[in-house]
């Protein structure tokens, strides 16, 4: 440990030259900045849960588990992952009266959600049993019988006894209007409420025997951890999961568990990444603060300074810089991790009722990072000198290495062959496998550009030396020092190639999904008129469409998503694809949307037989003829033989199945729309909002766009941090280089002719850094947008000249202004 204790060395180093050190704190900073920020998210999204609304007067609750659980690989190498799933999972209602007879049991009730259409409005659905446990109250009236329903006392459309006409799953039926109530506090987050007799609504929800859950009520001076322990030996084999305090706000808040799974995957995997990108930046600046100062280790070591105190001398500097430089940038880190928050609640990607949540854990973890990667850092680059001879120190010190040692050459070899075989393994490879070897490919290239820098740096200092040359005499000095000083220009190239291919990536990544997607919208949905309601459509819109005149096709899709296990081997995984049961034939189908069948026949699709995208189809490693298994949104597993395989499930649905098979398993049995070839858009108002197929897209690509805001989010966080990281190096190189400016000027140089030589600089390290990180997002994306589109990848021209354009005023500004002052002392 007293290897770290500040020595006179560190202490004088940090005292007398700050600005040698101001760079690396920088860096360190904003490590720790992005470090902390994500490791914020991670924290919430693993310690995140929502308090109970509707049971928060039931202290159990029984609830099927809402987790597709996927095991893979058997023994020691068998693995469990659990999904959340798309819709509500539900249990048989039958249980409560085994959780009744539990000691201590006040009763249990069965809890029933569905949607129910009044009219144009829509109304939450419940059985009347519920208000035992939420607090609604008769205030006329009495409960509802079968054929009866409770309306809202707020509700002044009709009188007790009077007749109601509701649409439910079952149809549209008339209710005996037998009483008003007062929603209860359970009640009252969910806008106008319909109250059912218990028996008759597992059945009007669509799921006949099922409930939503079973809310458990104690008797006084009932412990509810004794309580809920005999519940769940009660209803053990039965698959209930029994729940109490915040775990059963999870019940009633489906979107927890998305929350969760988000907030995991932006902390955790991007955050790996980020991390990754900040250490390997934070550590390139702290390689390049202790070379540059090797003159004065060679002179220490020339005066008779050891290699141990040239080693404790590197690391208490480190001591001293990076514990404040992490304190700071935690500071903002923290800002980052709340606005950002913020902003996926705003968006409705994170429920309004939970909250972030953070420990010191995050913060000491990106403090010692920072701490860790510049002692690092700062060994890795101090080795050499420390160990030399004094008199070669001194000539290392005034004339840099022509090549980097062996093992860095050897380990950028490595990564430089590891990147293109990924790229090869991409580029035959299909949906998510190829993005997840893609992944790879940027990462190894990245590391490659890193070990191999200089000869790198060197070989595009010749490169682009040879347009220098033919200038004028500032741009052939700028080739000169450029080929000459490689190490100096390779720590200046790495992070705007950094900024470059993470950029690029994950934006262009989104606009050639996007691009592909709305060409296949546009040409896939072929009806006249498109009819749309954000609460769900009749349940007999396809009917009553079909009868208007001069319609030829109507057919309602009731849209939502599956599991479906892809991946190969032992690697295999959940993946969520979208999916679209419709209420007509196969035949039918496709008078109203071109789906671009590849193989197979749509005719075909019924009870269970579906028809799935090429690239689902090249993931699932299956093929017309072969029996697809997945998950139906509840949660149900269920085997189907793949009819039919076409190409545009990006832009429409990855899986095209019958309705009949897929209500029940859906919490809303309205289809979300409905497609109608022919008639006339005045006689199709009745149902919902009419368009033609031109403004269904455009409706569609806006529900897209606002889904691009992450991977912008995240280009913006990487590319950002990259880009600070760059304009830190630069300014640190210029100063660096006082005496070598001062000396162009005492032999004659104008001051002019010095600002343009640096400015050629700075425009070669612009372009090589373009060029360079150009190459890797391609290497990147041409093989993931071939296995996930079919097609290569869409670059907006405009926001790619944006990217290059920033990159090289960026290298421009960043040797510009510590320049002028350099030049004024």
């Amino acid at each position: 440990m007293r290897s770290f204790v500040p020595n006179g060395l560190a202490r004088a180093a940090v005292r007398f030259k700050p600005a040698s050190f101001a760079g690396t704190f920088v860096a360190l900073m904003m490590s720790a900045l992005i470090v902390s920020a994500c490791g914020i998210l991670l924290e919430t999204g693993v310690r995140a849960s929502v308090p109970p609304e509707r049971y928060a007067k039931a202290p159990v609750v029984a609830a099927a588990d809402q987790y597709a659980r996927f095991v893979t690989g058997s023994g020691d190498s068998r693995s469990e992952s659990a999904d959340p799933l798309p819709d509500t999972a539900r249990l048989d209602a039958a249980l409560a009266e085994r959780a009744a007879r539990v000691h201590g049991v006040e009763a249990a009730v069965p809890d029933f959600t569905f949607p129910v259409r009044q009219g144009d409005g829509v109304l939450t659905g419940h059985g009347w049993g519920s208000h035992a446990f939420t607090g609604a109250v008769l205030t006329s009236g009495v409960a509802p019988r079968t054929g009866e329903v409770v309306l809202a006392a707020s509700d002044e459309r009709a009188d007790l006894g009077d007749t109601v006409t509701l649409e439910t799953a079952i149809g549209r039926a008339d209710f005996r209007l037998s009483g008003l109530a007062k929603a209860g506090s359970g009640d009252v987050a969910e806008g106008a409420v319909a109250w059912f007799a218990d028996a008759r609504s597992p059945a009007l929800a669509g799921h006949p025997g099922k409930a939503d859950a079973i809310a458990v009520l104690a008797k006084d001076g009932t412990d509810a951890d004794v309580l809920a322990a005999g519940v769940k030996k009660a209803l053990a084999g039965s698959g209930a999961e029994v729940h109490t305090g915040d775990g059963r706000g999870a019940v009633e808040d489906r979107g927890l568990g998305y929350a969760k799974e988000m907030l995991t995957g932006l902390g955790g995997s991007f955050g790996g990444i980020a991390a990754t990108v900040a250490v390997f930046t934070a550590s390139g600046t702290v390689a390049l603060s202790v070379a540059q100062r090797a003159r004065e280790f060679a002179l220490l070591r020339a005066v008779g300074a050891t290699p141990r105190q040239i080693r404790r001398a590197v690391a208490a500097e480190a001591v001293l810089v990076a514990p404040l430089a992490g304190l700071l940038g935690c500071l903002p880190g923290i800002g980052l991790a709340h606005w950002w928050f913020g902003q996926l609640k705003d968006r409705g990607a994170i429920p309004d009722a939970v909250e972030l949540q953070f420990s010191w854990i995050p913060l000491v973890v990106a403090v010692g990072t920072g701490l860790l990667t510049a002692l690092g850092a700062g060994w890795a680059a101090g080795r050499r000198p420390s160990k030399i001879k004094p008199g070669q120190a001194l000539a290392e010190a005034s004339v840099e290495r022509l090549r980097p040692g062996v093992i860095r050459i050897l380990l950028g070899l490595g990564a430089l062959v590891g990147g293109g075989f990924l790229t090869v393994v991409a580029a035959r490879s299909a949906g998510d496998d190829a993005a997840n070897a893609a992944l790879g490919v940027v990462m190894l290239f990245m590391l490659a550009v890193a070990l191999l820098g200089p000869l790198v740096a060197r070989l595009c200092a010749a490169l682009f030396g040879l347009a220098l040359s033919v200038g004028d005499a500032s741009a052939s000095l700028a080739a000169a020092n450029s080929r000459t000083n490689a190490r100096r220009l390779a720590s200046a190239i790495t992070p705007i190639v950094l900024a470059m291919a993470f950029a690029s990536t994950l934006v262009f990544m989104h606009t050639s999904e996007s691009h592909v997607a709305a060409e296949q919208l546009r040409a896939g949905v072929t009806a006249d008129h498109v009819v749309t309601d954000p609460a769900g459509l009749p349940i007999d819109a396809a009917a009553r469409a079909a009868r208007a005149p001069g319609v030829d096709a109507a057919v309602g899709l009731l849209e939502t998503q599956v599991l479906v296990p892809v991946g190969s081997g032992g690697d295999r995984w959940l993946q969520g694809s979208s999916t679209q049961g419709i209420s007509g034939s196969g035949e039918q189908l496709a008078r109203v949307q071109d789906l671009d069948v590849r193989g197979g026949s749509l005719d075909r699709v019924g009870k269970g037989r579906i028809a799935i995208d090429k690239t689902l189809a090249a993931s699932a490693k299956v093929g017309v003829g072969d029996k697809l298994p997945l998950y139906l949104p509840d949660g149900t597993r269920t085997d189907h033989e793949v009819v039919a395989v076409y190409g545009r499930g990006l832009g429409l649905a990855a899986v095209t199945m019958d309705r009949a098979s897929l209500a029940p398993h859906v919490t809303s049995p309205f289809d979300s729309t409905l497609l109608i070839r022919g008639g006339n858009a005045k006689a199709l108002a009745s149902l919902g909002e009419v368009t033609d197929a031109s403004g269904y897209a455009v409706e569609q690509n806006t529900d897209r766009e606002l889904n691009a805001w992450a991977n912008y989010t995240m280009a913006a966080v990487l590319g950002g941090f990259a880009a600070v990281a760059a304009a830190n190096t630069l300014v640190m190189t210029v100063l660096d280089r006082r005496r070598e400016l001062g000396t162009l000027r005492l032999i004659g140089s104008t001051r002019r002719q010095v600002m343009r030589m640096l400015r050629w600089e700075g425009l070669l390290v612009a372009l090589a850094g373009i060029a360079l990180g150009t190459a890797i997002a391609a290497a990147t994306l041409i093989p993931m947008m071939r296995g996930l589109t079919g097609e290569g990848p869409y670059v907006p021209p405009l926001v790619y000249a944006a990217f290059a354009g920033g990159a090289v005023a960026l290298g421009l500004v960043a040797v510009t202004l510590p320049a002028r002052a350099a030049l004024r002392r």
